[in-house]
């Protein structure tokens, strides 16, 4: 059979299982409110969490370093693609984050699988929390080491796992904020339970930096973990931070053993200067602009307790993702479309992005929403579910 013979049946199984994946084509900037294929919304599936990704400042930072740098790095790091504004975002982050050095990638996802393959291979072990981001799920395969997942937190099943290990190097790796729950790892006994047994860890804090901790330093600040609990700490520049890329950030040793042998890191071409320049303008935003998170915190207690009147099943998330689970991706995709038909947008989340019987809402806030937006959302939600029992 040919290409298209043989690829269209799992293609339609996927239709029928109300699994298929469609794209809409956004056609304004990010924003609580955005037009899409033509027609007005109110987004809740954003990642833009204290509306940095519009912001004029950090337009403005990007605009003269396009000026200056042109609108393409032309190269890896390594070889002539590292700029005086990339560097700068480097230290800058390190300082952020009370860490030695941090490191620049290209996305989070290529942060995720340089990391771990250049720490592991044959021989060493890995331990993942089962809800792991895909990147994280998918570094621990390749990377060769022994991988194994334990029950979501469960730091009981970790303990068990970590005892029974014979390996020399061993990497514990979980999410700060699970990007599909919006649930908070329970890092402090994380990190107690990776000392105890010699083991390392490693933090994806993509959803968590900018939303949690006093500056908005995410999980490690909010846990108060430092450089030695928490050796290995990820962040990404594409969510509350407003741009794209991503980051690592830890010893001196952790990250020339990075520029050394992280091939993700390597062979691919950098950020965009202006990127990386509209990144140092957001991180001083994050920084001092306290009231985005304050906003950020009273507009996802507005929707909890609003939730709880109406009886909606939430996750157990204090942060802006809130995911409404409703177990069936047909109901799911009813319900999303039912908002959609009423100016709304959510992300409606189904297998195998999350387990079976688990498809959900995936709602995000801003701090751009106004309150009126949340008791319009809560009160379609009520609707849709009434209608679709």
């Amino acid at each position: 059979m040919n290409l298209e013979q043989t690829l269209a049946p799992a293609l339609a199984q996927r239709q029928a299982e109300h699994l298929y994946r469609r794209r809409r084509v956004l056609e304004t900037a990010q924003g609580p409110r955005v037009v899409a294929d033509g027609k007005t919304f109110s987004a809740f599936c954003s990642n833009d969490y204290l509306g940095l990704a519009n912001h004029p400042q950090v337009i403005a930072a990007f605009k003269r370093a396009a000026d200056s740098y042109g609108v393409g790095s032309g190269a890896s790091h390594l070889i002539a693609g590292h700029g005086r504004e990339h560097h700068q975002l480097e230290e800058q982050l390190a300082a952020f984050t009370g860490r030695e050095r941090a490191l620049l990638f290209s996305s989070g996802y290529l942060a995720n699988l340089g990391v771990i393959k250049a720490l592991l291979g044959r021989g060493d072990a890995v331990y993942e929390d089962r809800l792991n981001h895909a990147s994280l799920l998918d570094a621990g395969l390749l990377s060769g080491a022994r991988f194994q997942r334990f029950r979501h937190n469960d730091t009981g099943n970790l303990q068990r796992r970590l005892e029974a290990g014979t390996a020399q190097r061993k990497l514990v790796v979980v999410d700060g904020v699970f990007s599909m729950d919006g649930d908070i790892a329970p890092l402090d006994r994380l990190a107690a339970l990776a000392r105890r047994h010699r083991a390392w860890l490693m933090v994806d804090d993509a959803h968590g930096f900018g939303c949690l901790g006093e500056n908005g330093g995410g999980c490690a600040q909010h846990f108060g973990l430092d450089q030695r609990q928490l050796p290995v700490l990820v962040g990404t520049l594409g969510k509350a931070f407003g741009t794209c890329g991503a980051f690592v950030a830890g010893s001196e040793a952790l990250i020339e053993t990075l520029i050394q042998y992280a091939r993700t890191y390597i062979y691919t071409t950098a950020l965009p200067p202006a990127v990386a320049a509209a990144s140092r303008v957001s991180l001083q935003l994050l920084m001092t602009e306290h009231w985005r998170r304050q906003r950020l915190a009273a507009l996802i207690a507005r929707f909890r307790r609003g939730a709880a009147q109406l009886g909606l099943q939430l996750g157990d998330s204090v942060t802006p993702i809130q995911p409404l689970i409703l177990g069936d991706a047909r109901r799911t995709l009813a319900v999303a479309a039912f908002l959609q038909q009423r100016g709304v947008l959510v992300g409606a989340i189904r297998p195998p992005t999350v387990p079976a019987h688990s498809a959900r809402l995936r709602i995000t806030f801003s701090a751009g929403h106004l309150d009126d937006d949340v008791d319009r959302l809560l009160a379609l939600l009520g609707d849709a579910l009434s209608r679709y029992p």
